[in-house]
């Protein structure tokens, strides 16, 4: 009897309809999907639309800083609200948190003060001095291992028996390219420790667009290959990103295991403040089909239709939060400013002959 021949159309077909983007408003703040609707109180959904505010008027803050040389490396974060800080918020204080650099808004709501996170763009070594209470580390500069860096967390955290923590962690598109990537989910599904991995999938890893980055049809597929669970979520759709991620959370808390989590979603400007053109990368036609997808705007109506948001509220906030952020450039501008004798002091614990005679060159001549 002939053997049929493998339909590898199907197969990939297969693939990609086992993957379906989660959805609950649509793009016009609708709700379009009951089933998996959060049980959020009206003071929770509150909450949320300030944090995602917050995080707009820190990005628009954090640029003109910027501008006028007062912070050093900054990663725009501007559309993508809802992928940060709709999923931070499922996640709780004792969560240990892995961040990458774009990732500063959620490791501020996670509990390191403003004025720190300034520093760390500026190269500050008081930028990394978290309190004690602050379960993060300071964000990964290294594309993608901080998802091997998040598996060992979690996997310390299996060993220890830690009741209802888990560790959580983001990369974007990019990073999913990278081997670190895929070790740490590997790791961590073998050893079913309690860790969420999030790949923000903004459509450009700098300048290269996402599909030139990989033939998978999409990022979330990728949790097939290291026997994890993968889903794939609007990441301008702040329900939905929250309801997946609590649910994900709730899974690995379970002992079930790792999730990952890809969150469809775009940055509306560069990839940094190193000087990326992105309108030498994109065509203006993406820019107005994810502005009009915009998670401020989108939750907004959704708020502004059950009577729980005013452009009043919004504008006291927008003000409220202009002024923190003033407070804080202005205290982390009086933080002393750091020495070449203290660089080399905070390079070993127990400095060599050669480091410990740079060091007392250099405290001799900034003594004068």
């Amino acid at each position: 009897m002939a053997k049929q021949p493998v339909d590898y159309e199907a197969l990939l077909s297969s693939v990609e309809a086992s993957f379906p983007m989660v959805q609950i408003l649509d793009k016009d703040g609708k709700i379009v999907n009951k089933d998996i609707m959060p049980d959020l109180s009206d003071d929770e959904l509150v909450e949320l639309m300030k944090r995602m505010v917050w995080s707009r008027v820190l990005h628009d803050r954090s640029m003109a800083l910027a501008r006028q040389g007062r912070l050093g490396f900054y990663a725009p974060t501007m559309g993508q609200e809802a992928s940060q800080l709709a999923s931070h918020f499922a996640f709780k204080k004792q969560d240990w948190f892995y961040p990458g650099y774009r990732d500063v808004p959620q490791l501020i709501q996670h509990g390191l003060p403003v004025s720190q996170a300034f520093l760390w763009s500026r190269g500050h070594v008081e930028g990394n001095n978290y309190p004690d209470d602050l379960h993060a580390i300071p964000p990964q500069i290294i594309i993608g291992a901080q998802f091997i860096q998040a598996m060992g967390n979690a996997v310390g955290q299996k060993l220890a028996n830690k009741e209802d923590e888990v560790t959580f962690t983001y990369t974007g598109d990019g990073g999913s390219s990278q081997g670190d990537v895929y070790e740490g989910m590997n790791f961590a599904g073998r050893y079913k420790a309690p860790v969420v991995f999030f790949i923000q999938n903004n459509g450009y890893a700098i300048s290269t667009p996402r599909e030139k980055q990989s033939a998978a049809m999409t990022l979330a597929q990728k949790a097939a290959a290291a026997g994890i669970p993968g889903i794939q979520v609007d990441g301008m759709d702040p329900l939905a990103v929250y309801a997946v991620t609590k649910q994900a959370r709730d899974w690995a808390v379970a002992g079930n295991g790792p999730v990952l989590i890809e969150t469809i979603t775009s940055r509306f400007g560069p990839h940094s403040t190193s000087g990326d053109d992105p309108t030498r990368y994109r065509e203006q036609d993406s820019f107005d089909y994810w502005e009009q997808r915009d998670p401020l705007i989108r939750f907004r109506k959704f708020l502004e239709e059950k009577g729980l948001w005013s452009e009043k509220q919004e504008e006291e906030l927008i003000e409220q939060t202009k002024e923190e952020i003033k407070q804080a450039a202005k205290e982390a501008d009086q933080a002393p400013k750091m020495q070449i004798s203290d660089f080399l002091k905070n390079m070993f614990e127990e400095p060599g002959q050669n480091i410990t005679e740079q060091i007392e060159k250099y405290e001799a001549k900034e003594s004068k």
